[in-house]
């Protein structure tokens, strides 16, 4: 099965360049030709646009920062739906669930299935090939593409045949990642202040209720040291939330707290930028703190 990789950024580059190194078949397509020309260099083949992945393809994933590209690609004029030999499309990317249906409803009508497998654990997990997959949709898409997702991932689950359900968990597993990361930073932030080390303060933490990914990897690994390079640029993050927000309102649910994270992050934004890294969301509270959160590793 020969597989077509779309998007080839900080997510899709090695999570390509696992799939090549396992021996799948690819047939790559980005807009910026660096990656393509690495990819091409591990036995891959380039293509000039989405359609010829659709064309050269037997199934094409697609992993792509906005909801403008993800559209264009999958539905547009020049995407894969126009393609002559893929028979399935797969959405690697967090696009919210009202793309999935539309995205699967023009797929069937073209006789082509449609998967969402939406991804977790940021480039440090697509280099790892730790990612956490969640999938909806063709369940024979699933079952034939479940040797491949294997090699990109430590987990997969797959919720049913219903498109835009993966959609839904991976913005609920976002909001609460996002949250993490704020909470913590800022309660740290209180204890550097009140003179705690933050070396012990990581230690304790990690050894009790208040672990999570935050204290575990981002904020020792990327925060401590003062490197702010965890992998996430902040234009994707406001993307994810602007799409959790359309969801919890579709959906009639709370937003309390989720709103006042969109509210912190983009107050990030206006500071360092909107390709700053999600862990450059600490100076946002050192600054309102009149501290400095000290490099310890």
């Amino acid at each position: 099965m020969r597989i077509g990789f779309i998007g080839l950024g900080a997510m899709g580059r090695p999570m390509a360049m696992n799939l090549a190194n396992a021996g799948h078949a690819l047939i790559v397509h980005d807009t910026d030709e660096e990656p393509v020309s690495i990819l091409v260099q591990q036995g891959a083949i380039a293509a000039d646009s989405a359609k010829q992945v659709g064309d050269e393809a037997d199934i094409a994933l697609a992993c792509l920062p906005n909801l403008t590209a993800a559209e264009a690609v999958a539905i547009g004029e020049a995407g894969v739906v126009a393609g002559a030999r893929a028979k399935a499309f797969v959405n690697l990317g967090t696009t919210g669930s009202a793309y999935s249906r539309e995205v699967a409803e023009r797929m069937a009508n073209e006789g082509k299935s449609f998967l969402d497998a939406p991804i977790s654990g940021g480039p440090p997990g697509a280099e790892a090939a730790t990612l956490g997959i969640m999938c909806s949709g063709d369940r024979i898409t699933f079952d034939n593409l479940k040797p491949a997702l294997e090699v990109l991932s430590g987990k997969i689950v797959y919720l049913g045949e219903e498109p835009g359900a993966a959609q839904t968990m991976k913005l609920v597993n976002n909001i609460i990642s996002f949250g993490n990361l704020s909470v913590a930073l800022e309660a740290m932030t209180l204890g550097v202040k009140a003179g705690l080390d933050t070396e012990q303060m990581l230690t304790v933490i990690n050894a009790s209720s208040g672990r999570n990914s935050a204290t575990e990897t981002k904020i020792p690994n990327h925060v401590a040291t003062r490197s702010f390079d965890y992998g996430g640029a902040l234009y994707i993050i406001e993307k994810d939330l602007e799409l959790w927000r359309r969801e919890a309102e579709s959906y009639e649910t709370p937003m309390w707290l989720g709103n006042t994270i969109r509210m912190l992050f983009r107050e990030c934004m206006k500071e360092v930028g909107r390709d700053a890294d999600i862990t450059e969301i600490a100076m946002t509270f050192e600054r309102m703190a009149g501290i400095k959160i000290p490099k310890t590793r």
